[in-house]
């Protein structure tokens, strides 16, 4: 069976899209079960809260291979644990117990954020839910499966007990997985593990009678393995081998792919089973010979359903979903819609799960919609920002402890993120601690609302990566900077001109390999001397004209010493020049260019008083293909 809140899209074949296009219309009641007195519920996780700093959520869980590990203790003992400074050590003995009691503690957390969710719930008028099967994990598993008393007694009394307090409702759904018809006997073994941990979590809850008997168990007869009655027939086999403790809590719920409610509802009647109606499953699988899709039809069966729940003292309930817009065929419109947009024509005292994908909010939806009891608990949240938690007093507060450090780039960075925090707490002052009880709760103003689609509003908002400066525009350019680029132009203009002064000798010696290389050293100098022009002037006052780029107006401004100029032209004359073939008439030297070295006669002199051999086999080349330019 598919999830039915995935995100992934279904593709639907020419022939099923066919078919889907081609079937009737639904025909759905006109009534509304208003004014609302029923108890309006969500399933398991609660998106405000799951997102609140420290995070509240029932389904903490870990891999096996995470209890192994745990196993093994700590590299430290007397230091909590930590993802990669205290990790488990595995060479020393391993023990099944220390790998139990830290499952055990993702459950006992699990729990006690069942505590915060259920005050958070009754705040805003939500009195039902669904625990999440996850919240021990592992607990039914064939190898690493484990009780749940006396570990979790005492917390679970304690959830009990704030259930009791606020006259809420809590019902579980086992998995999928979870089957009593299938014909594998592994499978039913599987099933009655997992019905037997549902069953002792909801009784370890201790609630008064009434609610302990509403605390029901919602279970798919699942697969039809082929054949239908013979599905039916091991149904019934197992389920009268089953503690009666787990009968008096399990529900049968129609489903989107196999059973029909006309199917379900004669065993519900002879076995004694309640039955949950599923509008949105009913809407996919139904007995088309006997009714029609949509609402109208299947009212006719409320009171055959209503009193499966009747005979056994159970509270009845609904469950109610809506497709995506998009959905055409019977696949795509499994998946539920995030928000529902209405209510379904069911008595007005209903205990109605609305399944979706926005949790919570999708019950605050149908608050503002139709004003139900509840509606004006709660207001829109400021996007990106949550006043009902401690992480901006606990970051300015930590800011204060730090030790004053020097103010570099990556200090003033972090003090400006700081900064930011801090000024998103109201009034910009610096934020007072919210206690314990009232951290998550949205604050005085009640600000858990967020629109359909924004759930990014839940998050910190993304830091912007400033990008980096284009080559070109204005920036700051340092003395340092300026002297580089003189004396790089200074030699390089400085090589061309020795070259050119001696390239009379070897007209006649010059190849296409040397012509390159000269052409390519002049192309250099001419953009060493612009890259040079441009950083003179970065910093400078606009002018009323816009001066030419002279060696006259540069080299006043050129403070560096004689013999690293030196040290800069030797180094450049050293490098063998490329050989590209780009375009050979992109940039030439200028007369202002060429003459420039005039102005300081000595270092083309030192440039051309190297005399390694690899020096004077550049010069030759040079000489060579300069002439060859003049000829041209």
């Amino acid at each position: 069976m598919d999830d039915p809140e995935a995100e992934d899209e279904e593709e639907a074949g020419e022939e099923e899209l066919s078919a889907a296009l081609g079937r009737p219309p639904p025909v759905n009641s006109d009534y509304l079960p208003l004014p609302w007195k029923g108890r309006l519920g969500y399933a398991c996780l609660n998106t405000y809260l799951r997102y609140s700093t420290p995070p509240v959520f029932a389904s903490r869980t870990c891999r096996i291979a995470s209890i192994l590990e745990h196993r093994h203790p700590l590299r430290d003992p007397n230091e909590p644990e930590h993802p990669t400074k205290n990790r488990p050590d595995r060479e020393q003995p391993a023990s099944i117990e220390r790998g139990q009691k830290y499952v055990e503690a993702l459950g006992v957390a699990n729990a006690r954020d069942v505590i915060k969710m259920l005050r958070w719930n009754d705040k805003y008028g939500i009195k039902f839910m669904r625990l999440s099967s996850e919240m021990f994990p592992f607990a039914s598993h064939e190898e690493y499966g484990y009780k749940l008393a006396p570990f979790a007694s005492e917390v679970l009394a304690e959830v009990g007990k704030v259930v009791a307090e606020l006259g809420h409702r809590v019902t579980t759904h086992p998995g999928q997985f979870t089957q009593l018809g299938s014909p594998r006997k592994q499978v039913i073994d599987n099933a009655l593990r997992d019905l037997a941990f549902h069953d002792e979590m909801l009784s370890l809850l201790k609630l008064p009678e009434q609610m302990d008997r509403d605390a029901v168990m919602i279970l798919h007869l699942g697969g039809v393995f082929g054949d239908k009655v013979a599905t039916l027939d091991r149904f019934r086999e197992n389920y009268k081998a089953l503690p009666q403790s787990v009968k008096n809590r399990l529900v049968l719920e129609n489903d989107d792919v196999s059973w029909s409610v006309h199917e379900l509802l004669p065993v519900c009647e002879e076995l004694n089973i309640p039955m949950v109606l599923d509008y949105h499953h009913h809407n996919i699988i139904f007995d088309s010979e006997q009714l029609r899709e949509g609402t109208a039809d299947i009212m006719n069966l409320y009171p055959r359903i209503k009193a499966t729940w009747d005979k056994k003292g159970i509270k009845q309930k609904m469950h109610y979903s809506e497709p995506t817009p998009a959905a055409i065929t019977g696949r795509q419109r499994r998946k539920h819609n995030p928000r529902v947009a209405t209510l379904p024509p069911c008595a007005d005292d209903m205990d109605l799960m609305i399944e979706a994908k926005d949790k919570e909010q999708a019950v605050f939806e149908l608050m503002k919609t139709f004003k139900l009891p509840g509606y004006n608990t709660f207001n829109d949240i400021i996007p990106h920002v949550r006043n009902d938690d401690n992480k901006v007093a606990m970051q300015a507060s930590n800011k204060k402890k730090a030790t004053p450090k020097k103010k570099g780039k990556k200090v003033k960075d972090e003090d400006e993120e700081m900064e930011d925090d801090e000024e998103s707490a109201v009034n910009g002052e610096t934020a007072a601690l919210v206690p314990e009880e009232e951290v998550g709760m949205g604050g005085p103003e009640g600000r858990v609302y967020w629109p359909p689609g924004m759930e990014d509003w839940l998050r910190p908002k993304k830091r912007e990566v400033k990008p980096k400066a284009v080559p070109g525009s204005a920036k700051k350019v340092t003395p340092a900077q300026k002297r580089k680029a003189l004396a790089d132009a200074v030699a390089l203009e400085a090589a061309v001109k020795e070259q050119h002064e001696s390239d009379e000798d070897a007209a006649e010696a010059a190849t296409p390999a040397t012509k390159k290389a000269k052409e390519a050293l002049k192309q250099r100098a001419a953009a060493a001397r612009a890259k040079s022009d441009a950083l003179q002037n970065a910093t400078a006052p606009p002018a009323a004209a816009p001066a030419p780029a002279t060696t006259t107006k540069s080299a006043p401004k050129r403070k560096t010493p004689a013999p690293k100029v030196k040290k800069e032209k030797e180094e450049k004359v050293e490098v063998t020049p490329p050989t590209s073939d780009d375009a050979e008439s992109e940039l030439e030297l200028n007369s202002s260019e060429e003459d420039a070295p005039a102005k300081a006669p000595k270092r083309p002199a030192r440039a051309g008083a190297r005399s390694s051999g690899r020096a004077n086999k550049s010069k030759v080349s040079y000489q060579e293909a300069d002439v060859s330019m003049d000829e041209d």
